[in-house]
């Protein structure tokens, strides 16, 4: 996964010592220069009126202002980072440049402070000529046309922020932003030295959380998003069709994961969702095994997760295929209980089903779970249920594991995966399918369909490919 920059809310002011004859030649200067480059951010994105809209919806649901910012970068430490902006910013944005800020009033604002006040504030950061010569030009409070680029229609020094958000506790009685998690690792630490800068800024002021409304917001994908995920879906398709025609014994787990990383880059991926899984032999049980150093072997099992980003959405995709080509009547067995497995599930699902683990009469998981425990056996004649170690399925979008309630109701409009798997550390054979789909309203829609899962089709894809190599091969020794 990405490494997150961390937001650092102490910020070294700079100050400005210009005359006015100096300010006069530098006008002079821009008139007749050439046209200045254009700060670049996402391949693409949504039109602005989109991310305007979820901002409303916000701004409805609210009796006090949301406060968020972006993340902030780190290129002067840390020379293999690249910028990418928190998740909830960029959704409510489409902005994906460190040094940023935003403010949303209710709906309904009330008093005569803000009465006339803008209803939504967009905080850049100023011009940084000597910065921009290493990293490229940044978009700015003061470019001409800042507004009608971003969407919004007042846009300020992100300077400024502290002493507007101080300003606003005079007002409201409460700020949203988003709280730290209060499970697993306690969340990401962007979000607890927000949450510490805004009580420094207003020590009174009661926080509330806003993480559900833009979290049930994130789940209902727009048009803009579908397209997104379809073209990062597409691009991994290629990236594993490729993968299946290299793989063969002899190669290591690295080159066939750098093989795929290409494939994607060259499409037009600006990343992968996550680090490559490549699991050979024994690695193949090991479910996120990311290392990646093993040489595959004849008569391994190997687990390809895969998955492209574009413009910050993320495919997840997983194949698992035979090194030689061919898969073993154990590997085939193990394989089709899978298959049957998911072909169980997504023949239920459908809006009001969901992924619950608990085993309720809705939970596509339940009807995997139940197929695979009903299906095949282990070494001693025990159920392969205990092998099925993790959930059926996810939600995609800006975040591979993007938020999403396991037990409550699939809804037209979401994107998840169907990944059901069997992990046999005894075998050294581990077996998942995983598929992208859209909920429609009847049903669901395929989106990564045009990737076998055919065992045959797998095999012929590989076996032409072998068949090739070898003609090759042959017609250079001549």
């Amino acid at each position: 996964m990405h490494s997150r920059a961390r937001w650092r809310p102490v910020r070294r002011r700079r100050e400005f010592a210009a005359s006015a004859i100096v300010s006069i030649l530098l006008g002079l200067i821009a008139c007749f220069a050439a046209p200045s480059a254009r700060a670049q951010e996402r391949r693409d994105r949504e039109p602005n009126s989109v991310y305007l809209e979820r901002r409303a919806k916000l701004a409805a649901q609210v009796d006090c202002p949301i406060v968020l910012l972006g993340f902030t970068g780190r290129e002067e430490s840390s020379q293999t980072y690249i910028f990418e902006q928190e998740e909830n910013f960029y959704y409510l944005t489409g902005h994906n440049e460190e040094d940023a800020g935003l403010v949303i009033l209710p709906e309904k604002s009330s008093g005569s402070d803000t009465a006339h006040a803008p209803h939504e504030i967009l905080y850049l950061s100023g011009k940084n000529p000597r910065k921009e010569k290493w990293n490229g030009v940044r978009m700015s409070h003061a470019d001409p046309g800042i507004e009608a680029r971003t969407g919004f229609a007042t846009v300020k020094p992100f300077a400024e922020m502290g002493a507007a958000v101080e300003s606003l506790t005079k007002t409201y009685s409460c700020i949203y932003t988003i709280l730290p998690y209060e499970k697993e690792l306690g969340g990401y630490p962007h979000e607890k030295e927000v949450v510490d800068w805004l009580q420094q800024v207003a020590p009174q002021i009661k926080l509330k959380d806003i993480r559900a409304q833009i979290t049930a917001l994130r789940q209902i994908k727009s048009p803009g998003e579908i397209a997104f995920l379809q073209r990062a879906i597409d691009l991994t398709v290629d990236s594993h069709l490729e993968a299946m025609r290299i793989m063969r014994p002899g190669l290591h787990e690295y080159e066939v994961a750098a093989k795929m990383v290409e494939v994607h880059a060259m499409g037009g991926s600006e990343a992968e969702g996550y680090a490559p899984v490549v699991g050979a032999g024994p690695n193949s049980t090991t479910l996120h095994y990311d290392k990646l150093s093993r040489k595959i072997e004849d008569g391994d099992i190997v687990v390809l997760d895969v998955g492209a980003q574009y413009s910050g959405y993320s495919a997840d995709i997983s194949r698992t295929i035979p090194a030689n080509g061919k898969f073993t009547p154990r590997q085939l067995e193990i394989y089709n209980i899978v298959l049957g497995a998911q072909n169980a599930a997504l023949a239920a699902l459908k809006p009001g089903m969901d992924l619950c683990q608990k085993g309720s009469k809705s939970s596509l998981h339940k009807i995997s779970y139940d197929y695979i425990n009903s299906h095949g056996k282990d070494l001693h004649g025990k159920s392969l249920g205990q092998y099925y170690i993790h959930g059926l399925g996810h939600n995609i979008g800006l975040n591979v594991h993007d938020p999403g309630e396991y037990c409550k109701p699939l809804q037209p409009g979401m994107v998840v995966t169907m990944e059901p798997g069997i992990y046999i550390s005894e075998e050294n054979l581990g077996v998942r399918i995983e598929d992208d789909v859209l909920v429609t309203d009847t049903g669901y829609k395929f989106l990564s369909e045009s990737l076998p899962r055919d065992p045959a089709e797998i095999e012929k894809i590989m076996a032409q490919a072998a068949a090739q190599r070898a003609k090759a091969a042959k017609k250079g020794d001549d």
